[in-house]
């Protein structure tokens, strides 16, 4: 994928279809530990033992008439690429949580893309879901305790 905001649009469709009500998205860019961490959390039917440990397969989807998942793996792959990582948690019928990181100076992190119009989007073909956006930077402070 070419940018953050189609990960985000890829995984958000598979909250909505694990039955979400909401989805929270949260980007921290953290220029002290130079560090950007995108997390996608969902209150949907969540996954088994079994399913999380195969989730970022490629080869593995839940999906009966596709034979591969890629969306997870892609995402751990671009977080890979710039020095990061993949993180799933979730648990039967209490959601899941995607945690992604990926080094902020590094050159292979994937440009952030255009997340207004990823959010209008979601919004405007799921109205029935509650999108909940954040994005904060943190910048490193100066000598003085200035920002």
């Amino acid at each position: 994928m070419l940018d953050l905001s189609l990960h985000v649009l890829d995984i958000v469709e598979n909250a909505v279809r694990a039955r979400a009500k909401a989805v929270w998205i949260r980007i921290v860019e953290d220029r002290n530990e130079d560090l950007l961490t995108l997390t996608i959390e969902d209150d949907g039917e969540g996954m088994d033992p079994l399913t999380l440990e195969k989730a970022a397969d490629p080869f593995f989807t839940t999906q009966s008439k596709k034979k591969t998942g890629l969306g997870l793996s892609l995402l751990a792959q671009s977080a890979k690429e710039a020095e990061g990582k993949l993180t799933l948690k979730s648990r039967k019928g209490a959601g899941t949580q995607v945690t992604a990181t990926f080094r902020l100076s590094h050159i292979d992190l994937r440009p952030l893309g255009d997340m207004e119009t990823t959010l209008k989007c979601l919004r405007a073909t799921h109205p029935e879901i509650a999108f909940h956006y954040e994005h904060s930077t943190r910048q490193p402070e100066d000598h003085a305790g200035r920002p």
